[in-house]
């Protein structure tokens, strides 16, 4: 099998239109252009072979390679060490008009040497379309052009135009290979254009570093507005540009991931796409960015929630939203797999689309409602039109709360009365009927009402385990789901109840293992998919959250303080963390980023409100995993 990177061992650049990742190798493994759910330019990550990449690196075998960003910046910098000498490459996406949808995007690689001399081997692989589309190759020594039928790729030569541009040739794939020889001091570098083909000429080398020095500056700009001046400061702000760079700015909509079909499992099926934006997602979001100040965002993922809803209500207000939509709005995912690319490390199938966007799972309703009721407590206050839009929703919530679904984790075993689907169908019902009496909006109060004090009193009859003592995942299994994990953050039940003391006990005698929390037990509850999968991240800063809440906050300070360590090199985290420690799943995933900030907030606060706690010496280990399955 070809040699691929680890998951972890990538940074992410991207101009909130789309995004790239940069292996420490100097490689970019995964693009896509010009959007992030469009087909792949670079997609080696998935196939070494047939993938298609941007590399990079020292000519020789034997370097020590380090990458970092620029200090509050997306610019990402990676640095090889040899006998002969230093050399970095900086790789940055221009933020220009990051408004306005377009074709043209650009990835620009600057390449020196520091110390010394360094002879770099550069290597330029597009495949396009997901490796499905033939291309013709053109070339100055100034310039070249990839071209399929249907999308070019200029690459332009960053230098003056007195120095000599370094050896170059195609191969017979109609890739471009080239050396370049430099000594201390000295800088090249490529700019990679997608979009209709332009002239075929050098780029400046002032440009570049114009360019360059504008890109720090807005990230540097954004950045300033973050209110946070907490305890873990740069650990949030890292997870605050995550998240802005899976921003798509044209609609405000959030990727969950800007990769597709990573593993849960090496070598197993659960690979999916995650280049949506989810109704729950950009919900989260909306809580989590006005927690930092970052009230534009928060107000464009508003309008991107108020959008679908408007969409729905306009459709058909009796029917429900969908759970995920593309960056522009769009409802068309139809899932497919590319049975010509092998996966990473053989983990096939490769997905693309998301066959889950048909699945109903009702829990969408109250994070949506929450994120609304939120932004409207903070001066984002939906018109009469928004109100009719959020009437008819919560109407049909009202009317079909009690109807088996997918659930959260979008299982494939089929509907369940999922504990989780009904909490949130009370939220939204809660939140709304809070809206209607601070706004004094008209809607049917009495039937809202009498609903979410239905659906309280069923969570407590059914979704309680007597034999468990604990909230459990659906009526019909005694298996618990970290996803209960909010029902105190979203006021269902206070940090201090017995019954929630009992469930917070139990999950961590069935989901947690070394402070890491797994989201059920899939051995326990089927959920349609063979294989494993690891513990997920979000799960264990939500159980940070909910340690805090409970007063544990030694418990949850050593917990948040583990998880941290299972970061990559940048800070950044993927889906689910493995056995070994190793990251898996879609990379990097929005979701726990928001988890991370939720976390770092809520806990701060807690800190802050209780000193005494905080200044406790005394070690506190978190609980490991005792039933199903050993210790890790």
């Amino acid at each position: 099998m070809p040699d691929y990177p680890l998951i972890a061992d990538h940074g992410l650049i991207g101009d909130l239109q789309t995004a790239a990742l940069v292996s420490t190798d100097g490689t970019v493994d995964w693009f896509c252009a010009p959007r992030f759910d469009s087909p792949s330019i670079f997609g080696a990550l998935l196939d070494a072979e047939r993938g298609g990449h941007l590399a990079t690196r020292p000519a020789t075998a034997a370097y020590t390679a380090k990458q970092l960003y620029l200090p509050d910046s997306a610019v990402l910098v990676t640095r090889f060490m040899t006998d002969t000498g230093v050399g970095e490459i900086v790789d940055f996406m221009p933020v220009s008009d990051s408004a306005t949808a377009t074709d043209r995007h650009r990835l620009v690689r600057l390449v020196r040497c520091v110390r010394g001399e360094m002879t770099f081997a550069v290597h330029i692989a597009p495949r396009f379309g997901y490796g499905r589309d033939a291309f013709r190759t053109r070339a100055t020594d100034q310039a070249v052009v990839f071209e399929s039928d249907r999308e070019a790729l200029t690459v332009r030569l960053i230098r003056e135009p007195f120095e000599d541009p370094g050896r170059s040739w195609i191969d017979g794939d109609g890739d471009v290979r080239a050396e370049l020889q430099l000594h201390a001091g000295q800088l090249r570098g490529l700019v990679l254009e997608t979009g209709p083909a332009g002239p075929l000429r050098q780029f400046p080398l002032a440009e570049a570093m114009r360019l360059l020095d504008d890109t720090v500056d807005f990230w540097e700009s954004w950045l300033g507005g973050c209110t946070y001046q907490g305890r873990w400061r740069e650990m949030v702000y890292r997870a605050a540009i995550t998240i802005k760079l899976m921003t798509y700015a044209p609609t405000g909509g959030l990727v969950a991931a800007p990769t597709a079909a990573l593993p849960e499992q090496l070598g197993g099926e659960r690979n999916w796409d995650y280049r949506y934006t989810w109704v729950r997602d950009a919900s989260f979001s909306v809580y989590s960015l006005l927690s930092l100040g970052f009230t534009d965002e928060a107000a464009a993922l508003g309008r991107w929630l108020r959008d679908r809803v408007y969409e729905q209500e306009e459709k058909d207000p009796t029917g429900p939203l969908k759970i995920m939509y593309r960056v522009d709005g769009s409802s068309d995912l139809v899932e497919e797999t590319l049975p010509h690319w092998s996966g990473y490390r053989g983990s096939s199938p490769v997905r693309i689309g998301n066959g889950a966007a048909g699945q109903l799972q009702l829990d969408i309703y109250g994070e949506a409602m929450d994120s609304i009721y939120v932004g409207q407590r903070q001066g984002i206050t939906p018109g009469h039109r928004g109100w009719q839009a959020i009437r008819h929703m919560l109407d049909w919530v009202a009317g079909n709360w009690s109807q088996p679904e997918e659930g959260i984790w979008e299982t494939r075993g089929g509907r369940q009365d999922f504990t989780y689907g009904r909490l949130m169908c009370w939220v939204a019902l809660d939140r709304g009927l809070r809206m209607a009496g601070e706004l004094g909006r008209p809607a049917p109060l009495d039937e809202w009402r009498r609903q979410r004090d239905a659906i309280y009193a069923e969570i407590m009859e059914r979704g309680w385990s007597p034999a468990r003592q604990a909230f459990r995942q659906h009526y019909d299994t005694t298996v618990l789901d970290s996803s209960l994990l909010r029902m105190p953050t979203v006021g269902f039940i206070t940090p201090g109840d017995p019954m929630w003391l009992s469930t917070l006990r139990a999950m961590e005698s069935e989901l947690v293992t070394d402070s890491l929390v797994y989201r059920y037990d899939p051995a326990a509850s089927p959920d349609g998919l063979r294989g494993s999968e690891g513990t997920f991240s979000l799960c264990t800063f939500a159980y940070v959250t909910a340690l805090a809440g409970a007063g544990e906050l030694d418990k949850a300070r050593v917990t948040f303080e583990k998880m941290l360590t299972y970061a990559n090199h940048l800070g950044l985290y993927s889906e689910e963390i493995g056995l070994t420690g190793e990251q898996l799943g879609n990379f990097p995933q929005a979701f726990t980023h928001l988890s991370l900030i939720d976390a770092a907030v809520t806990l701060d606060r807690q800190l802050d409100r209780f000193p005494r706690a905080a200044a406790r010496r005394h070690t506190v280990l978190p609980a490991t995993r005792r039933g199903g399955a050993a210790a890790d």
